[in-house]
């Protein structure tokens, strides 16, 4: 299958090489996973290569530590042919196949090592940033082994006593050779993070450019604290009986129901500073009005923005509105409604909350559907694709629970009914082929709005329209017509300039020059 380009908005000029460096046990496949869950949610394409897993490819059966053993040549020969493979993955990845980011998951403790990944990312034109995890802290050290590295497949007929002797053993050999990243010395050139005890305090040095800062500020965020986060909706609204959508409608009486069984669930639940956030929208208020808690309110988790669609049942819709029904069900993610918003736009809007999130410990949000989806999508690593028909039925609360390299989920239902809101992916639904876009957006614009201008799609079609309206005169000339099958709109401005007169002229544009800006920067003149 030929390969189509990602589609997202490109956050760096050129691609990027995140290289973990630290000895095991210390976070770094954590950080790996959890970042490129983090930059994939907002939209860049990123992978992980965790060159450890080349090395389970390549050596089927492992012994024991003496397989790292610095001095074991054969060894190293192996696992510099593991990265290297790895790296020929990475380049795949960056030059042909849309990435923009790849995460190279793997000690990377010499500089001998880092000087190879430089000069390979030198060679492609790729930009390198070094997160470095470093934890002195023995008992992190020891749950992180316990808790990770003996499911290993290294360990798989181990018991636990003997897989950790061996694995401190194995720690034992890659700290002799250790040479940390030094940002005030031989390293200072290096754009890189030092993660230092989990989080306790950070060292940064040279950001070059726009996603490297929002990596820096994710990684400033996030903990490994344990806590609990509980995703719901608002109880029932009147609004949802009704089958319309968005809007600022109260709860029914089944929604109200809800609320009283969602205080019975949190007490049961016994948590201990649990915070409570809700939007800003009428109905999440009322459910968490019933908890008898302190809550926040976030404009930041209101309801998707349905625009000239608000307060309409999907029946409405598609009578009043048939080619924006058809055009949503072709891309429900990237589409947007006409004067509201498009699945992407709520990422956009909820990255604030995910950041917050990340911060706290128990938090119990009351939400929205198209919210909920995005929020839970974060968490459970799912693509844009999958984000818009996730499944999020009224009066259930969502537990999460982060574990090792995810989220684990329970979905448990309060036992008061209520109706199915959810909406599956048509089976005849095809994304089409070129699906229009806004000018500097990645949004599939919507049909056009009154008060907006007809999209004109080629720069040939300016000049045919142009050749065929051309006038002896300066009389003023009629807006292009719309093209069949357009929708969407992008301003045209006419700019006029002195040109000096020359000829006769009859309008009241005598003496001018006239500059038609169309779409795509393409300018026309035509002189009077």
């Amino acid at each position: 299958m030929p390969f189509r380009k990602a589609c997202g908005p490109q956050l760096t000029n050129s691609p990027t090489v995140i290289v973990m460096v630290g000895l095991p046990a210390r976070g770094k496949t954590y950080i790996s996973k959890k970042l490129t869950r983090y930059l994939n949610w907002i939209g860049v394409p990123t992978k992980v290569f965790n060159v450890g897993e080349y090395r389970r490819e390549a050596v089927k059966h492992y012994s024991s530590y003496d397989f790292f053993r610095p001095d074991n040549e054969e060894a190293m020969k192996v696992r510099k042919q593991c990265a290297l493979h790895a790296l020929r993955d990475v380049k795949l990845y960056l030059s042909e196949e849309g990435g923009q980011i790849a995460v190279f998951d793997a000690t990377n403790t010499t500089r001998d090592r880092r000087a190879m990944i430089l000069h390979f990312a030198k060679e492609n034109g790729f930009k390198v940033f070094f997160i470095e995890s470093i934890c002195n802290d023995p008992n992190v050290v020891a749950t992180n082994i316990m808790e990770v590295k003996l499911s290993s497949p290294d360990y798989r007929d181990c018991n636990s006593a003997d897989a950790m002797d061996d694995f401190m053993k194995r720690i034992s050999c890659y700290q002799s050779s250790y040479q940390p990243l030094d940002p005030d010395n031989s390293d200072k050139e290096l754009s890189l993070i030092k993660v230092i005890d989990v989080g306790r305090r950070y060292l940064v040095n040279k950001v070059q450019d726009h996603i490297q800062s929002r990596i820096v500020y994710y990684l400033m965020n996030i903990h490994v604290q344990p806590r609990t986060i509980y995703l719901c909706r608002h109880g029932e609204s009147e609004f949802n009986l009704k089958g319309k959508i968005g809007g600022d409608s109260g709860l029914s009486s089944r929604g109200k129901k809800f609320s009283i069984a969602l205080k019975r669930f949190v007490q049961e639940q016994n948590l201990k500073d649990l915070k409570v956030w809700t939007s800003q929208l009428k109905r999440t208020i009322q459910t968490a009005e019933a908890l008898d808690l302190p809550y926040e309110q976030w404009k930041a988790l209101n309801e998707i923005d349905a625009g000239v669609c608000e307060e309409l049942t999907y029946d409405e819709i598609k009578e009043k509105h048939p080619e924006e029904f058809a055009l949503r069900d072709q891309d429900k993610y990237y589409y947007r409604y006409p004067s509201g918003e498009s699945y992407q736009d709520l990422v956009q809007r909820l990255e604030p909350v995910i950041m917050e999130l990340e911060r706290q410990e128990n938090v119990l949000v009351v939400c929205h559907q198209a919210v909920m989806r995005c929020l839970l999508a974060y968490f459970l690593d799912k693509s844009a694709e999958e984000m818009p028909y996730l499944k999020c039925p009224l009066h259930t609360v969502l537990k999460l629970t982060p574990v090792a390299y995810g989220c684990r989920v329970e979905s448990i239902f309060l036992n008061i009914e209520a109706v199915n809101t959810h909406r599956d992916k048509p089976e005849d639904a095809k994304k089409g082929p070129n699906a229009l876009m806004r000018r500097n957006s990645v949004t599939p614009l919507a049909s056009p709005e009154p008060t907006k201008k007809p999209r004109i799609n080629s720069f040939e079609e300016h000049v045919a329209a142009a050749a065929s309206a051309a006038h002896p005169t300066c009389m003023p000339q009629e807006a292009p017509a719309q093209l069949p099958g357009q929708v969407g709109y992008i301003l045209s401005l006419m700019v006029l300039f002195p040109c000096g007169g020359g000829r006769a002229c009859h309008s009241l544009l005598c003496g001018f020059c006239c500059f038609f800006v169309f779409p795509g920067d393409f300018l026309i003149a035509k002189w009077c």
